[in-house]
């Protein structure tokens, strides 16, 4: 996977450990990294003919749906930091560090398959961190 050279918490409870901050910064880097891989990704299965149209909008859709996932985390950003819950420290290392990886190449010449289980392992820890982020941030929803 591409990813697999980012540093994000292995396990549950680490991530329970690291500092809000850290996390979302993790939250962001990952979702910034699939942004490329993601508009390769539906480019070549663009060139498939025998894909039926719905994989096609399905692949867009999942695209549009992390670009809206991370334009939400830097917004819940933004208002956390106006808060006082997280510092100011964020501002602009998701966007800087996410494009620095070496992504074109690797991710070019993954297998669909390779690919999709990477994305999904990805989504899952982001999944997970958002939950954790939440929990944390608002513990009266019994998490």
């Amino acid at each position: 996977c591409h990813t697999s050279g980012m540093l994000t918490p292995n396990g549950k409870e680490y991530a329970q450990k690291i500092p809000r901050e850290e996390l979302t910064h993790v939250i962001l880097k990952l979702l910034q990294a699939w942004k490329e891989p993601l508009s390769h990704f539906n480019q070549h299965i663009e060139h498939h003919q025998e894909l039926p149209d719905d994989s096609l909008s399905k692949a867009k859709q999942i695209s549009n749906m992390v670009h809206e996932l991370k334009t939400g985390v830097e917004k819940v950003t933004e208002k956390m930091q106006s808060m006082g819950i997280i510092s100011n420290s964020l501002n602009g290392m998701a966007s800087s560090e996410g494009t620095s990886l070496s992504i074109s190449n690797e991710a070019n010449m993954m297998s669909d398959s390779d690919f999709i289980h990477c994305f999904r392992r990805d989504s899952n820890k982001v999944q997970s961190y958002l939950k954790i982020l939440k929990c944390r941030i608002m513990p009266e929803n019994s998490c």
